[in-house]
């Protein structure tokens, strides 16, 4: 694994998405044959989780990809209460159970992982890789990317239809553009991390009776323009490359 990140970064956060897709996309089919929603998904997402924290802290990564703290105060990203209200998002309907014991456990730990896994490979990997040549191009490309990236919900199996597959990638990429200007302007991938897990593990326990698609719809243009409106007021306010000096010190 060193050996290609030393190689190329691109090639580094490529094969990377690949696994995570791969695996996502494998995990469903065998969610349904072990009975348990989340199962496989959770174990995939786990060691991938595993395997990218020790490979971050063992060459001394973790100021590049943001595991510390930001250097922007608090106040200039309004103390973070846009976050909270967007990971507060899945639960405007109310809250319910809706699986199992095993069910709801499984897929907490997997929401939890691919807060962190998805930050790291698509804001860190990609992004970094990319913000060497041209930090524009390194922005507009690893949002979209992982907007697009929840394509897959609508073929893995994961039972999704269309009109929420369309909304969940409008959102998708909002976030995107949200979490890669705070993470390229203060140099911290944590409040991420955070507000993505947060959203992922909340949507467990989202209210869906009565949740129309027009209410979805309302509901996901809401929270677009909370996002973007977030986004535009941060690049005004922030100051510019607060992360990418960051760069390594080989984290010194």
């Amino acid at each position: 694994m060193k050996k290609i990140y030393g190689k190329s970064e691109i090639t580094f956060a490529i094969v990377w998405i690949v696994i995570y897709c791969v695996l996502q996309s494998l995990a469903n089919p065998l969610n349904e044959k072990i009975g348990i929603a989340y199962s496989a998904s959770a174990v995939f997402c786990v060691l991938q989780t595993v395997i990218l924290i020790v490979f971050i802290w063992k060459n001394r990564l973790w100021k590049r990809y943001g595991l510390c703290r930001s250097s922007a105060p608090a106040r200039q990203l309004l103390y973070y209460v846009p976050l909270i209200i967007l990971a507060s998002g899945n639960l405007w309907n109310g809250f319910a159970v809706n699986d199992s014991l095993a069910d709801t456990a499984c897929r907490i730990v997997c929401m939890l992982c691919v807060g962190f896994l998805e930050e790291v490979i698509f804001r860190g990997f990609l992004f970094k890789a990319m913000a060497k040549d041209n930090v524009q191009s390194a922005i507009i490309v690893s949002s979209v990317t992982f907007g697009i990236g929840h394509l897959l919900n609508l073929f893995n199996g994961s039972g999704m239809d269309l009109a929420n597959n369309l909304i969940q990638i409008g959102f998708a990429a909002a976030v995107g553009f949200l979490f890669v200007t705070i993470f390229y302007r203060s140099g911290s991938l944590l409040p991420c991390m955070i507000t993505h897990s947060a959203i992922n593990t909340l949507s467990t326990f989202a209210n869906e009776a009565g949740f129309s698609v027009e209410k979805q719809i309302i509901h996901s243009l809401v929270m677009i323009a909370l996002t973007v409106s977030y986004t535009v007021i941060l690049t005004r306010t922030l100051p510019e490359n607060q992360g990418a000096n960051a760069d390594d010190e080989a984290d010194q």
